[in-house]
């Protein structure tokens, strides 16, 4: 999908935020609303893949703090990621998206490191998009990961530039983030990268959010001035 672009939009964050409340809404449990809320990311998925200057699209699908949630949650998540990335491992090859995954995937099981470790590998070569799930992710721990890797490397000293490349997301910033549900808050998500990102909020819930909806959100982020400290 093209569109008449004053700025290139490479990369874009979002906090799929509003599952509960959609299942709540629906009358349904909450593991239903974790279940439509995987459809959506397909979609957006697949709408970012079709688009002309999009490169990456990262999604925060499992933070470190959500193994707070009751235990029966958590573990019904844990097994929809799994069906989630065996499922859609055809979506990824028919559109040509790379999958990978950011966090400590340490706390998985080993079936579950193992399915991300193999969407990954089948995946690699292709070059339409890479999505990015952020699992079992914070911003704060994947700069102090950074950090300690450049330590261990030997640095006496590290740059901006050092720690931008030894980053889990070290390809690009991100143009424009966005969070739906009506929560306005970046939940340790991306602090790094998110230096000069422009910020969306939608009152949208996760499961509801659309591609036409995100394609008018693109639209009015091309209309704005980004000057990066300057004029």
């Amino acid at each position: 999908m093209t569109l008449s672009n004053k700025i290139t939009i490479k990369h874009i964050a979002i906090i799929m935020d509003g599952n509960g409340r959609w299942a709540k809404e629906q009358g349904f449990k909450r593991t239903k609303g974790h279940e439509a809320g995987a459809e959506s990311i397909r979609d957006i998925t697949t709408y970012c893949a079709g688009h002309d200057t999009i490169e990456t699209a990262t999604f925060y699908a499992f933070s470190t703090e959500n193994w707070k949630r009751p235990k029966l949650e958590v573990e019904f998540l844990m097994k929809l990621l799994d069906t989630y990335l065996k499922k859609e491992l055809a979506t990824y090859q028919k559109h040509q998206i790379r999958f990978q995954a950011i966090g400590d995937m340490s706390a998985f099981s080993k079936s579950l490191q193992k399915r991300i470790q193999k969407t990954e590998a089948l995946t690699k070569d292709n070059t339409n998009l890479i999505q990015v799930l952020a699992l079992n992710y914070g911003g704060r721990a994947e700069i102090t990961m950074a950090v300690n890797s450049l330590i261990q490397s030997g640095k006496k000293e590290v740059s901006e530039d050092d720690i931008s490349h030894a980053l889990q997301t070290s390809y690009q910033d991100i143009d424009i983030l966005i969070r739906t549900s009506g929560e306005e808050r970046i939940s340790n998500f991306l602090l790094w990268q998110i230096s000069y990102a422009e910020f969306y909020f939608t009152p949208t819930l996760w499961p509801d959010f659309t591609a036409k909806e995100l394609d008018t959100i693109l639209h009015n982020f091309t209309q704005r001035h980004r000057r990066f400290g300057g004029l």
